[in-house]
């Protein structure tokens, strides 16, 4: 996780926190259902950004056998349980206790309490919303807007701090509306329908960041730069004709997995091909590097030539069929025999099960 992220987190978490404990003296003191709603809006972001810590802490741990690619995903997966927890305990109970005091109105006693405690409670909430705009302005291209940058950051925790603080905001505004009305009209179901009106923009939120965090959880490819940033890396290597497909995901916000099928000058040999294929690699990595695990396909030529020990051409033969072979970065062996490599017709790269730094060489044959 980013420092600028973390930062917003923590000022975020210690906000909330007080301004949760402050919403509950105050609704034990004047009964507001409105204060009552934002209590509960307060502790569920209290908890929320408790969840995006966890989640940090555990997505650095390292790539083992069970998670060969690492745990970056569960930084999504607690971002998406944020967003469960701001439409349960914020949204609904927000519904449910406005509905409750509609049914069954009093009035609110000691207002002045209310309308400090939601002052103190706004300029908080201001502070917070002000440390996680600045530190997103830090990652936020400037001349993208701030829905863009929600519905496009692949780091899920400044949009979910940034849409939470502005629902605490706004939140904020309605109880304090609803408060005043009801005491200009002397109606305290006014305060009930602040409440309600609290718990439909949480339950909209908490919908927008449970469509947003489901996408990441699936895969999401790259942004188009980072994509063109890479196939430009790619198609200006020596030795590569062209690219022919390409495909990339986000594994965690800071994970990149790529797949190439490239095309490399037909002329290449074993070896010159593999010298050629780590170059293509090392200049996929500068230009993302984010991606610490990629793989490419090779389609150098549909023939193979043979060599003697001495590395002189023995003989050139067709390629019988398309063939594969995985290449330890930590082992350039070729098999001794072409038919050792062609006993069998090569997998989809897209479908292969592709270790971390290994590099995959198809090579396509006469069809």
């Amino acid at each position: 996780m980013q420092d600028g992220s973390k930062k917003a987190i923590i000022a975020a978490f210690f906000a909330n926190l007080g301004i949760a404990v402050a919403k509950f003296v105050g609704f034990i003191i004047t009964g507001s259902a409105g204060l009552l709603a934002e209590a509960g809006h307060s502790l569920a972001d209290t908890g929320n950004q408790a969840l995006l810590l966890f989640g940090s802490r555990r997505a650095v741990r390292r790539a083992d056998r069970t998670h060969p690619f690492g745990y970056g995903a569960e930084r999504y997966f607690w971002s998406f349980v944020v967003a469960l927890v701001l439409f349960s305990m914020g949204g609904l109970f927000a519904l449910y206790e406005g509905i409750h005091k509609l049914s069954d109105p009093h009035e609110v006693d000691s207002i002045g309490v209310a309308y400090a405690i939601l002052i103190i409670a706004i300029a908080l909430e201001t502070y917070s919303l002000r440390t996680a705009i600045k530190e997103a302005n830090h990652v936020r291209p400037k001349d993208k807007s701030w829905w863009w940058f929600i519905r496009n950051a692949k780091s899920p925790e400044l949009p979910v701090v940034l849409l939470e603080d502005c629902g605490a905001e706004i939140g904020l505004v309605l109880a304090l509306a609803g408060l005043t009305v009801a005491d200009i009209t002397g109606d305290p179901r006014w305060d009930a329908v602040g409440s309600i009106a609290i718990g439909v923009l949480l339950v909209v939120i908490a919908i927008v960041l449970a469509i947003e965090m489901k996408g990441l959880l699936i895969g999401e490819a790259p942004l188009d730069d980072s994509l063109q940033a890479i196939e430009q890396a790619i198609t200006t290597t020596p030795r590569v004709t062209s690219i022919i497909h390409l495909r990339a995901k986000h594994l965690g916000p800071d994970e990149l997995l790529v797949a190439a099928k490239v095309e490399f000058d037909h002329q290449l040999s074993v070896a010159e091909l593999a010298a050629a294929i780590d170059a293509t690699e090392m200049a996929m990595r500068a230009a993302a590097p984010t991606a610490p695990m990629s793989s490419s396909t090779a389609t150098p030529s549909c023939s193979w030539t043979r060599k003697t020990s001495q590395g002189a051409p023995a003989s050139s033969e067709p390629w019988p069929g398309s063939c594969a072979r995985r290449i330890s970065p930590r082992s350039r062996t070729w098999p001794r025999r072409w038919s050792d490599a062609c006993r069998r017709p090569a997998p989809d790269p897209m479908n292969m099960n592709i270790r971390k730094n290994d590099t995959v060489v198809v090579i396509a044959g006469n069809d």
